[in-house]
């Protein structure tokens, strides 16, 4: 008897990433899921997928997950070992009574709600605001990922948008991956980009190491880490004294000025090389290739800003697409984020007409010193003594994580963890619940990488006694006390009202229709009708403040901002925790086929610094600052100037050798501006360890 084949069913990938993807998932049976792959129907996905997430059956069906809600009973940090299963009711009860001690104590404020994008679903991800805010819990400054990129984006835009993605494939005629590893974070993009290159498009990466996405460039911009601004400021001073400037574009659409002209005069190529590390003659191969080319498409990243000088250089090189026109023609132009082009009413959703703007706002970077009391962090408030974190794993992915670490240790500090796996913030907390995947539940989806708006129904069912996010904020609610209209409306009710007073059409039509494409005309995606600043041009010396409270004073035009963690006899490296193929930030970190596919942990260091260190493929190397030391196997890797080293991916803590993680090496310092996480600006010694074997 011939097997029937699997349905399909429609989704959309909920994981950190801009692609956002449409999905086509093999249903097997009510809780069982075959293989996922990208929906060719939809213009953007156009059918490819990354593996990990084309491999979710191991993921959604992994033995591991967490089953029951729990209470420790044991040693902070231990495991499934240290606790032992409740009913929902007892953990929620013991939840909202802890809290509410708390709460009496200190004050509400003594409750930080901590999350971030675990998934990208807008009622699951952000009802927990809603939560905090009707209660006047301590607010949250989300610096981890974007903070600094969105500034320094849109204090010479106005908005968060930019050209269709789309037009690369047959428009771009060359394309630009600024600070991208698009092979391994963004694989739709690459699609698009080999439409381009087919067509002879030039492909231009820069990134300080020669990446997956590097390897596939027709020429590899390969700089220091931080000397973005440099690189941005030379290459304007190429196409300005080359008149490969378009001077029509400049003086209609930007606020371009002789004193601007005047500051990039000293720019020169030479003075970029001395910045950058990259040669003179490739700095204004690079300037000819985009100014002979104005159908150039610049794809700008997260990576090279999570510096102290990340949102000053974002800025630097988001001005480049407007020296030469590129915004003019189809095919040119830049993108870095299209998440502000959906323009949804969320207030349902996240509670904005509640919140106290009297409530402090705590910076999510710095967990670390939030919760081991620093005063000024704290803003002469309460201690932080009870937490409730939903999609993000803080253990692992904040910067000085063993200080982060110790503020977990305190025996003052109630925690709740909601999650699908035991991950190493979980086994920290007082209760875990067990939390359900994408697969689980329904939501709404905006995209960074495209302009789709997606709405997606449960393809199964919740895994064992698993309850999604909107179910643990709305039952709090009740216990808590909390009122809003959002606390009473079903999650398909929240995303229907949301959608209603958005303008959109229902949910339930977008969702039959796959998808609703939301992209703008030509004009207005091309900001041909005007910036959306206060004066409609590209601010080329831009008014930071504008932004939001800034925490230092800015340079007036692109330059090198030189705040960087600089290089010292004792610190002569500098280090960059690039991502993963297999991982997305802590995810995947626990299937089998992630894990056997990066194999481990290991720093990748020039050949050069191998032979003078002493240092073997294959060994260990003891990669240390002020913060800490790290003991990491040696991968020698040629491809990365002599003085820069790569540590890809957030693995587990445990699965460094001595069970400390990469992340305790960053500084929690905030980017200059208006804050932001600073992963990749650290300086660092290198060191043999004899008595390690690899």
């Amino acid at each position: 008897m011939a097997k029937t084949a699997p349905i399909r069913v429609q989704s959309t990938c909920p994981h950190d990433c801009p692609s956002v993807c449409a999905l086509e998932v093999e249903k097997l049976d009510e809780q069982t899921i075959g293989r996922i792959y990208g929906a060719k129907g939809n213009s953007y996905t156009s059918g490819t997928l990354c593996a990990k997430v084309g491999n979710y059956a191991e993921r959604v069906h992994h033995p591991g997950r967490l089953t029951k809600p729990l209470r420790r009973t044991g040693s902070k940090g231990v495991g499934l070992e240290a606790f032992a299963e409740i009913s929902w009711e007892e953990a929620l009860d013991e939840v909202s009574d802890r809290f509410k001690e708390l709460s009496k104590k200190y004050g509400n404020e003594t409750i930080w709600p901590h999350f971030y994008a675990g998934t990208m679903g807008l009622v699951q991800r952000d009802g927990i605001e809603r939560l905090r805010h009707a209660m006047g819990y301590s607010r949250q400054h989300s610096t981890i990922c974007s903070a600094a990129s969105d500034a320094g984006w849109k204090v010479g835009t106005g908005v968060k948008r930019g050209v269709d993605a789309r037009e690369i494939g047959e428009h771009s005629d060359v394309v630009v991956l600024w600070g991208t590893n698009a092979v391994h974070t963004q694989v739709n993009l690459m699609h698009h980009v080999s439409q381009a290159c087919k067509r002879n498009a030039k492909l231009v990466v820069v990134d300080p190491y020669r990446n997956a996405t590097a390897k596939r460039a027709d020429l590899h911009i390969m700089l220091q880490p931080g000397s973005d601004g440099a690189l941005a400021a030379t290459l304007m001073h190429v196409l300005l004294k080359e008149g490969l400037a378009d001077r029509e574009y400049l003086a209609e659409y930007t606020d371009f000025s002789v004193e601007l002209e005047v500051h990039l005069e000293g720019k020169t190529p030479e003075w970029g090389e001395a910045i950058t590390g990259v040669s003179a003659a490739t700095i204004i191969e690079f300037a000819r290739l985009i100014g002979q080319n104005p159908k150039s498409y610049y794809r700008f990243g997260y990576g090279f800003t999570r510096s102290r000088n990340g949102a000053f250089n974002m800025h630097a090189a988001s001005c480049l697409p407007a020296i030469t026109g590129a915004w003019k023609y189809k095919g040119g132009g830049a993108l870095y984020s299209n998440a502000e082009l959906f323009k949804l009413d969320k207030t349902l959703i996240v509670g904005s007409d509640v919140i106290d703007r009297n409530t402090r706002v705590l910076d999510q970077s710095r967990i670390g010193e939030i919760l081991s009391g620093n005063p000024i962090d704290l803003q002469g408030g309460p201690p932080i003594t009870g937490l409730l974190i939903q999609n993000t794993n803080p253990m692992m992915v904040s910067p000085s994580s063993l200080k982060v670490k110790k503020g977990f240790e305190r025996n003052d500090l109630f925690v709740c963890v909601h999650e699908q796996f035991m991950t190493d913030t979980a086994a920290m907390a007082d209760i875990v619940l067990p939390a359900t995947t994408f697969l689980e539940h329904e939501d709404i989806y905006i995209a960074g990488g495209h302009t789709f708006l997606q709405v997606a129904k449960p393809v199964i069912k919740p895994y064992a006694d698993a309850r999604p996010n909107h179910y643990v904020i709305c039952e709090l609610s009740k216990r808590l006390g909390a009122e809003h209209p959002g606390f009473e409306m079903s999650t398909w009710e929240l995303i229907e009202e949301t959608l209603n007073r958005s303008g959109f059409p229902s949910a339930e039509e977008i969702y039959k229709n796959n998808w609703l494409d939301c992209a703008r005309d030509f004009e207005e995606a091309h900001f041909l009708n005007g910036f959306e600043t206060p004066d409609k041009k590209f601010h080329f010396s831009p008014d930071w403040s504008r932004l939001g409270k800034v925490n230092t004073s800015m340079p007036e035009f692109p330059d090198h901002y030189s705040v960087t963690d600089k290089k010292s006899n004792t610190k002569p490296y500098r280090l960059v925790t690039a991502p993963a193929r297999q991982f997305l930030n802590s995810s995947f970190t626990e299937t089998p086929t992630s894990q056997r596919r990066e194999g481990r942990p290991t720093a990748k260091i020039h050949s050069d610094t191998c032979e003078s260190l002493d240092l073997e493929d294959g060994g260990v190397v003891r990669v240390g600052n002020d913060q800490a030391s790290v003991l990491v196997h040696v991968e020698v890797y040629d491809n990365l100037q002599k003085d820069v080293v790569i540590v890809e991916s957030i693995w587990p803590n445990q699965n460094f050798i001595e069970g400390i993680g990469i992340n305790s090496l960053v500084s929690s310092d905030p980017g200059h501006g208006i804050g932001g996480a600073v992963f990749h600006d650290t300086a660092v010694w290198l060191r043999r360890e004899e008595s390690q074997t690899a």
